[in-house]
């Protein structure tokens, strides 16, 4: 048995899916790698759990993720606003990575931990920052609430 499953209940349950469905699910599978059925699904489950999570905004709920941009490092006053914001929210962010992509493009990485609104209204705010060309948040979880 896996490692991960051994002290773990399995339910096993049955499902009905249209022919077209578990067939495009099947490439979906084949696509990813997944050795059967049972962990994509789990996977997906899982994926779901964690959207749900970013969704909840109860008190004292932590979630984690990455705030992903792309900048022109040559716009003027637009590091030192990328900072500032760093610091005015450095109860988030846990740390940052900065890369130069070429001559003009740095790509940033913040890793962040807070409340799920907090930490989009952080992305949000990079995002409209002049300068910023692309921003994404990506969602994941502590894992505290996943088995």
């Amino acid at each position: 048995m896996h490692k991960s499953l051994e002290n773990k209940a399995i339910t096993r349950f049955g499902v009905s899916v249209p022919a077209d469905l578990i067939k495009a699910f099947d490439e979906y599978i084949r696509e990813r790698s997944y050795s059967n059925r049972s962990e994509a699904i789990r996977d997906l489950i899982r994926e779901k759990l964690v959207a749900r999570e970013w969704e909840k905004e109860a008190k004292g709920q932590q979630v984690v993720g990455t705030i992903t941009y792309v900048y022109d490092h040559h716009k003027r006053e637009l590091v030192d606003d990328i900072i500032g914001l760093q610091h005015n929210y450095g109860d988030l962010v846990i740390v940052s990575q900065h890369v130069h992509l070429d001559h003009h493009n740095c790509l940033e990485v913040a890793i962040v931990r807070g409340a799920p609104g907090e930490l989009r209204e952080l992305a949000y705010r990079l995002k409209a920052l002049k300068g910023v060309k692309h921003c994404q948040i990506t969602m994941t979880t502590t894992g505290a609430s996943l088995s």
